[in-house]
């Protein structure tokens, strides 16, 4: 990276990259990993971890040329975050169970933050989650914060009857395009609020149902190529049906 980063040797398109610039790759990056988890792909997942690391590398060498830090201070810091927040494994050897753990961890992270100026009574609660995540997650993510300081449903009953009621709400809005759109906006949140009382990540699973969207809808297209048709040329109630049969085939297929 830094021989593409030398003015005059290097690549013209690195060399014109920022910060700004590379954060959308980052990104994708990272769903392309997430991608080749969810595909269970251990050959792609070891290129799109390359693909991930790259991302560092090169957000890393920007920094040292502006004198910021560089690649070893980015390791250097993980490893002393990953060391203070496992007292339970590099100082006191506590037998935690996986929640006790997580609660530890944001326990940590609060005094850290805190400590540093950027803590909740500096910053608010909910300050810190980034708003260039997906929607869904930065959802659970925000309620997740504000559980932590008591402000949550006591059970999954309540969280369902706040559906209900959003649902009613988007119901109610009447095809008015502004007020559809908070209603859904609201009920969304919603859902995310239930998929977190859950332990369900909703990112993940709206992923799985594309994915499920995506093979379903091939199996009709596939059907209907056979026959020589194609869905242009089709009734939605034949669609339906051919998405029907794809729906029990897949089902069969697993209980076999």
């Amino acid at each position: 990276m830094a021989a593409l980063r030398t003015p005059g040797s290097g690549c013209p398109w690195d060399l014109e990259q920022s910060f700004e610039t590379i954060a959308p790759y980052t990104i994708e990056e990272a769903y392309e990993v997430a991608d080749a988890i969810a595909r269970n792909d251990l050959k792609g997942l070891a290129d799109e971890l390359g693909d991930l690391l790259l991302q560092v590398v090169f957000h890393a060498r920007m920094a040292e040329e502006r004198g910021a830090f560089d690649f070893g201070d980015v390791v250097h810091a993980i490893t002393s975050k990953l060391i203070r927040r496992h007292p339970h494994v590099f100082d006191d050897k506590l037998n935690l169970n996986p929640e006790e753990v997580k609660s530890l961890w944001h326990k940590i992270k609060n005094k850290e933050r805190a400590e540093n100026g950027n803590g909740a009574g500096v910053q608010g609660t909910l300050h810190g989650v980034p708003l260039a995540l997906p929607a869904l997650t930065r959802a659970e993510k925000l309620q997740t914060k504000a559980a932590a300081v008591g402000f949550d449903w006591p059970s999954v009953n309540e969280v369902k009857a706040k559906i209900d009621e959003e649902l009613q709400e988007l119901k109610d809005a009447n095809n008015d395009k502004a007020a559809s759109t908070e209603e859904l906006g609201d009920l969304l949140f919603a859902i995310a609020n239930l998929a977190r009382h859950l332990g369900i990540d909703p990112e993940a699973a709206l992923r799985s149902t594309n994915q499920k969207f995506e093979r379903r809808f091939a199996a009709i297209e596939s059907t209907l190529k056979e026959r020589g048709s194609s869905p242009e040329k089709s009734t939605l109630e034949e669609m339906d049906r051919l998405w029907n049969e794809a729906k029990i085939a897949e089902r069969q297929g697993k209980d076999v």
